[in-house]
């Protein structure tokens, strides 16, 4: 239910697009930004920090997009959002005692602590190549594509592209955890057993 949250504002986003064009989906993900953030805050009294991020992004690059009526500017927006995950997820190996993804799992799953790093390195390194992949979608891929062509490539590419690319890490890093998860269970069977 959560991933459907997150991503409430990518699908109408491109379902406005589909209908109408890139001036109204950029119009409809900013309110779908705006009413998720104001949604959180009524609910919990407290909003996600990605979303926050999310938005403010949203605003920026989206009322860039359309005041000036370049939709150059939406195109970024992936690309930053990803890279200042990747900074944030690098930055906490020297900031604070544990990593992000540390902070965020730990409650759930217990891992050997070299692994922590580990895992939150090829956190790091997904989102700066995610980034890159929404660049080179943009403005790169199919040049013997019309503008608006292209555009439809990179508006598909951002709802089930990335979608798919995130599942498809998160299934590798659940396979690249397992081991590490049993052996995990199995030591602290054996402390409780002693």
């Amino acid at each position: 239910m959560k991933f459907l949250y997150d991503f409430f504002p990518i699908v109408l986003f491109f379902i406005a697009y589909k209908t109408y064009d890139i001036y109204i989906a950029t119009g409809v993900i900013i309110v779908a930004s705006c009413l998720q953030v104001g949604y959180s805050w009524t609910k919990n009294r407290k909003v996600e920090k990605m979303h926050l991020v999310t938005l403010a992004l949203v605003l920026v690059l989206g009322g860039a997009t359309i005041l000036l009526q370049d939709e150059n500017f939406i195109k970024w927006k992936p690309t930053v959002v990803n890279w200042l995950f990747a900074a944030a997820f690098l930055g906490s190996h020297f900031i604070g005692k544990r990593t992000i993804i540390q902070r965020m799992l730990d409650k759930n799953i217990s891992l050997p602590s070299l692994i922590w790093p580990r895992l939150n390195m090829l956190w790091t390194g997904f989102f700066v190549l995610m980034g890159i992949a929404n660049l080179y979608v943009a403005f790169y891929f199919a040049p013997e594509l019309s503008a608006e062509e292209r555009t439809d490539l990179w508006v598909d590419f951002k709802l089930f592209g990335m979608m798919g690319l995130t599942f498809l890490f998160v299934i590798l890093q659940a396979l690249y955890l397992a081991r590490y998860i049993q052996e995990s269970e199995t030591d602290n069977a054996q402390e409780q057993n002693s």
